[in-house]
This record gives C-alpha cells, sequence and structure tokens, in this order.
C-alpha cells in the first residue's frame, strides 16, 4: 500500500512538473501554428525560414513561454546555425543557440511569458546560416510552443525528463500519465532513423525508450504508446549490444561517449546501481502524439530550405566536329542555368538540356541550379580523326627466321597493328611494334586512332624474310712447317676472312681460328659467318725406348693426342707401351695420324731364358741371350748357387751347353750378370738347367 501511495505522489509531481513547462494546457484552447516558407537555399548565405508565420490562440491566452525552433532533419552540427538576424527590434525576447540539438529558443527577456504577437514578429526575423561551401542536401525546421521536439514526419512531439536512478517501469508510468496540449504521453518509440537522430543524438537523452524482450527473450518489441505489441522493426543498437548482461530486458539510450553516438544499449529494470556509472538511467524519452482517439496538434509547424544541385550527365566524345546536348537534372524547384565561364557571368541557356553550338575543339561548359558555389563543370570532348599512318619503311627484310622492328607514327592518338587489310583484331597497339619471330615472308598493317576516333586507312608494311648463305663450321689440320688452302666453301658470294682477306680461299701456315663473313648478293645482303679451327700438327721425335724385358716403351720429346706408335711398321695404336716384343733387334715407329710426318727408332729386346735342355735334341739344348749380338761389348758371366764363375759370354761365344771344363753339371738354378757396356746397368737373374 505505501508503494502504491508513492507511485502517486510521484505521477502527480511530474504532472505538476510537466504543467510548468506549459504543456498540460487544460483551461484554454491550444494555440495553432502555422508558418510558409520551403525556399531554396545558397550556402555561405543568410536566409529567413519563413516567408510567413501566425499564432492563433485563444482569447483568454495572450502569451506563452517562448518559441523552440529546431533543424529536426538535415542537421549539419557545427556548420549549420540559427540566430534572430535584428535582436535590436526584439527587445522582449532573448534567444539561446544549442549546437548539439541544433535547437534555437526564444524566450522573455524578462520573468514570464512572452505575448504571441512578439513571438511571431521574432519568428519572421529568424534566418538559418551555413559556411561551407560544399553542404549538401534539405534542412527541415520545426516551429513549436513548449520545449518539447516537433518532428514533421511523425508529427509527434519528444521530450527528455532527466531524472537520474530512475527504473525503466517507473519511466514507463510517469511517462504515461504525462500529457502535452491534451496528447498522451508514453516511452517513446522509435521507428525511423529521423525519430533515432531527433532523440537520441541531437537531444543528447541518456535514458528508456519503449522497448523490451521481457515477454520472450530476444525477441524485441515496442510494449508503450500506440506500436505496444510490434516488433521493433527499426533498430539502432550500439556495436555488441543488446548483449543481454544480467538479464537486460529494457531498451535504453546509450550515453554520449559509450560507442555510437545516440544509439541503445540493453538494461536491466534498474540499470546499474552505481552513481555516475555510464549504464546508470539519468531519465527517460516520452513520445506525444498517435494515441487513440487523438487529432494532430497544430501548435507546431514546420519549413524547409533546399540546397539546390544539379547533376550534369557528360556527353559522349565526338570526332572532329558537331554539335552537343548536354542533360542536367536539378533540386525539384530548381532552374538549372548553363554558363561559360566557372564564376559569374550570364547564363547562355536555362533548362535540363542544352545544344551547344558547332565546335571543333574541347569546350568546357558549366551548370549550376540557382548556386554560384555548387556550379560544375562538364566537358564536351572533341577529338580529332588522326592522319593516315606514316610508316618508317613500307618494306622491310630480315635475314632468317625471327622478329622484326616496325615503326609508324601519326599526327595524334595511337597506333593499332593488324594482320589483315581490314578488320581483325588489333594484334599491338603503339608506335613501336617488335613482331613474334616470323619465319616466312608477311604483311602487318599499321591503323591510327584517337579515343575512338578511326582512320580506316591502314598503311601496309611488307616483310621479306631471306635465307643466309649456308656455310658448314670445320676443323683442318695444318701439318708443321706446311701451309694450307681454307676454303669458304660457297661460290659466287662476298668474303670478309678474319684476315682482312676478301677472296673465297686464303693461304695459311700457321694454326687458329679463322672466319669468314659470307655475304649474299643485293637485294639479300645476308651474311653468314663460318669458323674454321686450324690445329698445327707436329712432327713426332723420339726421345728413348725403354724395355723392360719383353716389353717396350715408347717416349717422345713432345707427346700430342694425333700420335700413333708401331714396332712393326705396320700396326699402329695410341698407347705408346707394347707388350711380348720379340727378342733382338726392333725398330719403333711414330707417326701423325694425318701424314703431317713420321720417325723411326731402333731398340734391342734382349730376351734371358728361364731354362735349357742341353739333351741334343735341337730344343733348347743351349742357353743364350737374344739379341746380345747387337751390343759388340756386351758380356755375360754365369755362376752356381754359390758364386762360383762357370762361364763368360760375347759376341764371340754366344751361348752355353751347360758344361763346366766340359764336365756336364747338374740340374739347378744358375745365376747371369749381364754388362752391356758402361752406360748401361747390369742386369742380374737366374734361370734352371734341366736334365
Amino acid at each position: 500500500m505505501k508503494k502504491n501511495i508513492s507511485l502517486n505522489i510521484y505521477i502527480l509531481f511530474i504532472l505538476l512538473l510537466s504543467s510548468s513547462f506549459g504543456f498540460a494546457q487544460v483551461t484554454t484552447t491550444a494555440p495553432v501554428v502555422k508558418a510558409t516558407g520551403d525556399q531554396l537555399y545558397c550556402p555561405q548565405n543568410t536566409i529567413k525560414i519563413v516567408t510567413d508565420f501566425s499564432i492563433t490562440h485563444d482569447p483568454l491566452e495572450t502569451g506563452t513561454k517562448g518559441v523552440f525552433i529546431q533543424v529536426s532533419s538535415g542537421y549539419s552540427s557545427g556548420f549549420d546555425q540559427l540566430a534572430l538576424s535584428n535582436p535590436a527590434s526584439h527587445p522582449n525576447v532573448i534567444t539561446s543557440w544549442d549546437s548539439t540539438a541544433g535547437k534555437l529558443s526564444i524566450t522573455s527577456s524578462t520573468v514570464g511569458d512572452v505575448l504571441y504577437s512578439d513571438l511571431v514578429a521574432a519568428v519572421k526575423d529568424v534566418v538559418f546560416t551555413n559556411p561551407s561551401t560544399s553542404a549538401s542536401g534539405t534542412r527541415t525546421f520545426s516551429i513549436t510552443i513548449g520545449n518539447a521536439n516537433y518532428l514533421p514526419s511523425t508529427q509527434h512531439f519528444y521530450l527528455y525528463v532527466p531524472s537520474t536512478g530512475i527504473t525503466w517501469t517507473s519511466a514507463r508510468d510517469a511517462a504515461a500519465a504525462s500529457t502535452y496540449y491534451g496528447l498522451k504521453g508514453y516511452l517513446a518509440t522509435i521507428l525511423s532513423a529521423d525519430e533515432a537522430k531527433l532523440i537520441g543524438e541531437q537531444a543528447s537523452g541518456t535514458g528508456w525508450i519503449g522497448g523490451s524482450d521481457a515477454e520472450t527473450e530476444g525477441v524485441w518489441k515496442w510494449v508503450t504508446g500506440p506500436e505496444a505489441g510490434t516488433l521493433m522493426t527499426y533498430t539502432f543498437w550500439n556495436n555488441g549490444e543488446p548483449n543481454n548482461q544480467g538479464d537486460e530486458d529494457y531498451a535504453h539510450i546509450t550515453q554520449p561517449g559509450v560507442g555510437i553516438r545516440g544509439s541503445w544499449n540493453d538494461l536491466s529494470n534498474t540499470g546499474s546501481l552505481t552513481p555516475g556509472d555510464a549504464y546508470q538511467p539519468k531519465g527517460y524519452v516520452v513520445e506525444y502524439g498517435g494515441s487513440a482517439g487523438e487529432s494532430p496538434l497544430e501548435i507546431a509547424a514546420s519549413t524547409k530550405i533546399t540546397i539546390p544541385e544539379a547533376n550534369v550527365l557528360t556527353p559522349n566524345p565526338i570526332c572532329d566536329s558537331g554539335s552537343f546536348t548536354i542533360n542536367a537534372t536539378a533540386t525539384a524547384g530548381a532552374t538549372i542555368s548553363w554558363y561559360n565561364q566557372a564564376t559569374g557571368g550570364t547564363a547562355i541557356a536555362t533548362g535540363s538540356s542544352y545544344t551547344t553550338p558547332v565546335i571543333n575543339t574541347t569546350t568546357t561548359y558549366y551548370v549550376d541550379a540557382g548556386c554560384e558555389s555548387n556550379r560544375k563543370s562538364v566537358t564536351a570532348v572533341v577529338n580529332k580523326t588522326p592522319n593516315t599512318p606514316t610508316v618508317a619503311s613500307s618494306n622491310v627484310s630480315r635475314c632468317g627466321p625471327g622478329s622484326v622492328d616496325l615503326q609508324a607514327t601519326t599526327n595524334v592518338g595511337l597506333i593499332n597493328w593488324y594482320t589483315s587489310s581490314t578488320g581483325g583484331t588489333s594484334i599491338f597497339t603503339g608506335n613501336n611494334f617488335t613482331t613474334p619471330t616470323i619465319t616466312t615472308s608477311a604483311i602487318y598493317y599499321a591503323e591510327a586512332s584517337n579515343s575512338g576516333c578511326l582512320n580506316t586507312n591502314r598503311t601496309p608494311v611488307n616483310i621479306t624474310i631471306y635465307t643466309p648463305p649456308a656455310v658448314t663450321d670445320e676443323t683442318v689440320v695444318l701439318c708443321q712447317s706446311k701451309k694450307k688452302i681454307l676454303n669458304a666453301g660457297i661460290a659466287g658470294m662476298t668474303y670478309l676472312w678474319s684476315t682482312g682477306a676478301t677472296t673465297q680461299t686464303i693461304e695459311i701456315g700457321t694454326g687458329g681460328t679463322y672466319t669468314v663473313d659470307v655475304t649474299s648478293p643485293a637485294p639479300q645482303n645476308c651474311t653468314s659467318r663460318k669458323t674454321i679451327i686450324v690445329e698445327e700438327h707436329e712432327i713426332p721425335q723420339i726421345d728413348r725406348i725403354d724395355v723392360e724385358g719383353t716389353r717396350a716403351i715408347i717416349y717422345l720429346k713432345k707427346e700430342q693426342p694425333y700420335f700413333e706408335y708401331s714396332v712393326d711398321g705396320s700396326n699402329f695404336q695410341d698407347s705408346n707401351i707394347f707388350f711380348d716384343v720379340p727378342g733382338g733387334l726392333q725398330t719403333a715407329y711414330v707417326r701423325e695420324k694425318g701424314g703431317c710426318g713420321a720417325t723411326a727408332k731402333n731398340f734391342v729386346v734382349l730376351v734371358f731364358p728361364a731354362f735349357f735342355t742341353p739333351n741334343n735334341d735341337s730344343y733348347n739344348d743351349v742357353w743364350e741371350v737374344t739379341g746380345m749380338e747387337n751390343y759388340p761389348q756386351a758380356q755375360v758371366a754365369i755362376f752356381d748357387r754359390y758364386g762360383k764363375l762357370l762361364a763368360q759370354l760375347s759376341t764371340s761365344r754366344m751361348s752355353w751347353d751347360g758344361t763346366f771344363n766340359k764336365i756336364q753339371l747338374p740340374a739347378s738354378d744358375y745365376w747371369y750378370a749381364l754388362k752391356i757396356d758402361d752406360t748401361h746397368p747390369i742386369l742380374r737373374g737366374h734361370f734352371s738347367l734341366k736334365r
């Protein structure tokens, strides 16, 4: 019971508070406010917001607290401004401009009400200014009796009531208990961006509105006023909202400085209980109008200004000369004017389209819708058709397959290259064109174009592919101290040798690399280079021949890979090592493989038999050194195993029969020592006597 008494007292307090603002009228008829003045406005100028204004009121009521004029839509904070143009002429009123809300208050200069006549005169002198050259759009001005905000698009009134710490349910009841000139109040329901901006951003209110998801979590509905029970199809939640932290079921306009200005968040019925916290409720927003059985009040009127702007369509370019028809649209009610200069000047035409005279050069025109500061340019582009292309050469040739550099110019524009005289697709754009590799004669065509203006006369370039002389590189052998003839290999050409000679053949006497450029006759003039590597081969010279048993190694004074070797004069080989060479006097042969020369040298192969059998069967009956006869000074001493000298051989006695003092010696191993002469080492070994 105490709670009900407290609530009734609170509601009575709100009603008394509301009457003090002049919107709980009971004994008099609400005044009727009329205003005219939908106008066009040019930025940086000053314009009165009404062309006429009147207040029709009850004869018993001669005045009120004041008039409130708000930029209710299109407001540009920091640029738009409302002011009384001549304050000295209105001594009975004072004005106050709220730049955040975009609202001008006109109230009494003394304590008490202001006569309606003084308010009418003052409103007629209220002006709007915007200093920005880039200002655009439409501004709607709401002119209302009383301090509630009026929105022409809804014809509703909105009042923010400060009340720190008030709960959502208490705010709902207080709003429902209030009236404004007979209109029933309710927690605001916001159905459009215009409402959201006026209530949340321009009013700078931090408080409750009439939305809730208490019935079904996550399903937000409007639960107050004429929209009660309808889904919230338009919302303006802050980032991350609604987040339902702590069973938050009620919609609330977020405190400025927290996220998006004027956006919403969800709170519990009490909100934060911490004084000064950003989520502690600071009040609520009451909306008036639209309830059942209510007729719209006429205590407010509205006018608007529109900043006229022309939007011009750029015409398509033409070629060489002609006339353009340029079209433009403008803000409703504005007159489009055409100029030939960016500022000032006299209009050369008016209307939504302008047909230029015949022009042959690119020309810029200008258009506006009544505001010179919004004058826009439009360029009528005239492109010149280029001349027929001029090519660097109409006949181009090259020797052998490959690419060709082609060049063409024109007086204006670009060169497009084609492979056909008409039609087809351009394969390259540019003055300098390097063709792909071509193997046979071909024709390319140059065509000039300039931004769509085309000269269809294509200039051909003939490309001829010549076959260069077919030359073959060679490697030839030059014998030492000999001469050789080098031949370019193709007759009927011109020649240039690396020696400076210009004949088909040259004679050379030294090895090295020789080149000859072979050029075909005109018009081909194709050159091929032949390279001849001349390898000068020496004549071999034998240095020595080493004999180890029946193996002989031939050493030269200078080894060369083009030498070959033999020890019989018939069978030659690349290796200088020979095995199983017969004993006796032999000859070593070395020659150059190409026939440049040869040399020979004798050598002796000494063969020491491993055994002998003196049994008079005519086979191996004596032991003798084969080849010893080639060394006149040679001597062979034969010893038994105890070192006793048994026999001595020389060129006069070449063999041993196995006797000592004519007595046959037993089968055994015997040793020998051969001394050829003082320049050779003594050769030692052993052999067997078998019986």
